[in-house]
């Protein structure tokens, strides 16, 4: 028993061995579909580590929908880190929609990262790009607020080195930009804001880019805050805030003055004082030196006296010094 479970085991592992290393069935899939593929080819693919199937089944597709395609170069493109399948349904939709696309442009889009089965769909059936909302200021000063919807459609020329959708969209953003800045005022992009898609239209956006602009047209158009007299009011407040520093540094260096003056002031009094702590002695060098008598002294004394009554009276605070007189 042993001995035929292990013969029957064998004899499943070889024919498991010889259906994978010479698919045979695929073969005569191939054969039954009109296409010429040879035992050895496939067998070929098998040491070269691509599976047939990979290679037969789309060959088989393309032959079936009258797209005639060598094995050795899809076996090439998947070598190359291809996507044969989805090469061939490009090829096949080109075909079906008139579309001049050949093998060498296909498998190149498709190694690209591009997906060429979608550009081929993209150029029968464009594609709408929403844009994001889009805001510009208008001369008066008014915020206007557009979102457009694009229409594109692929450009099978320039899918390998062109731009992509955000490019588009960036382009259309400052399209969007430029024609509401020159506008006079916003109510005449509010009155006709397909002046703005023609404008942008205009421009040649798709340049460069792996698309093809159809239209332009503005989705929405809003209005948004007053910009202008938004400006006016900072300018205002940052020009009053100006002043205010400078009154500021004004009322400073006045107060700095003011105390400058009274520190002077403080000064000629203490000189004040101190010129009058010299009198007594100057009247006592006099009396010395017989330069002043007793009546003179006496009479100074009264003038004193009476000036200081008269002062008193008169409700001042302030000394009044009397010059000496010989």
């Amino acid at each position: 028993m042993l001995t035929l479970v292990a013969v029957i085991l064998g004899l499943v592992g070889f024919i498991w061995l010889f259906s994978y290393v010479i698919p045979v069935g695929l073969w005569l899939s191939a054969l039954a579909s009109g296409v010429k593929v040879g035992i050895g080819t496939l067998i070929g693919m098998r040491f070269r580590r691509v599976p047939p199937a990979e290679i037969v089944r789309p060959m088989i597709k393309s032959h079936k929908a009258g797209v005639k395609l060598g094995i050795d170069r899809l076996e090439a493109h998947y070598l190359a880190g291809g996507n044969v399948d989805r090469v061939v349904d490009a090829l096949i939709a080109a075909e079906r929609a008139d579309i001049d696309l050949t093998f060498e442009r296909t498998a190149a889009i498709d190694l690209a990262g591009r997906d060429v089965l979608e550009a081929v769909q993209m150029s029968v059936n464009p594609k709408v790009i929403q844009t994001p909302m889009v805001t510009a200021v208008a001369m008066d000063g008014i915020q206007v607020q557009a979102n457009a919807r694009v229409t594109v459609r692929a450009n099978i020329d320039q899918l390998v080195g062109g731009a992509g959708e955000e490019t588009i969209l960036a382009r259309v953003g400052e399209g969007i930009v430029t024609t509401v800045g020159s506008s006079d005022a916003h109510t005449k992009v509010l009155e006709n804001p397909d002046s703005i898609s023609k404008t942008v239209l205009e421009k040649g956006l798709d340049s460069g880019t792996a698309f093809e602009i159809l239209s332009i047209d503005i989705a929405d158009v809003d209005v948004g805050k007053n910009i202008g007299a938004q400006l006016q009011t900072d300018q205002a407040e940052a020009d009053k805030e100006i002043a205010q520093a400078k009154a500021e540094e004004r009322r400073a260096m006045a107060v700095a003055q003011e105390q400058e003056m009274k520190a002077e002031v403080q000064e000629k009094r203490a000189k004040v004082v101190e010129a009058e702590a010299e009198v007594p002695l100057a009247i006592s060098q006099a009396l010395r030196e017989g330069k002043m008598g007793v009546m003179d002294y006496l009479n100074y004394q009264n003038i004193k006296a009476d000036t200081e009554m008269r002062n008193s009276i008169s409700g001042e605070e302030e000394d009044v010094t009397v010059d000496d007189e010989e």
